[in-house]
């Protein structure tokens, strides 16, 4: 009961003491009611887009490149299959 007792009350002082901590920190700023240019941003909010342009345009074209080349490796064992196929019915069709 006594163990109860004491953890009640660490409980209860440390929900006092944080309370304290909230109220100390800073509000956010009020709404605004309507739209907000970006050219009233403040800097640490703004993002230069070229980076991220050009990102997406490299992952895109890695992207297609690998595409490309994997269709292109099964299109050539296909082919290979297919002359395989080719000169086993010109062999079993002469030996008729």
């Amino acid at each position: 009961m006594k163990l109860l007792r004491c953890a009640a009350f660490a409980m209860m002082a440390l929900m006092l003491s944080a309370q304290g901590g909230w109220a100390s920190q800073p509000q956010p700023p009020p709404a605004t009611d309507g739209f907000v240019a970006a050219n009233d941003l403040p800097p640490t909010e703004q993002l230069p887009a070229g980076p991220f342009v050009v990102g997406a345009y490299s992952c895109f074209l890695v992207l297609m490149v690998g595409y490309a080349w994997s269709i292109a490796r099964r299109l050539n064992t296909v082919e290979k299959e297919m002359r395989t196929l080719e000169q086993r019915q010109s062999r079993g069709s002469s030996t008729r």
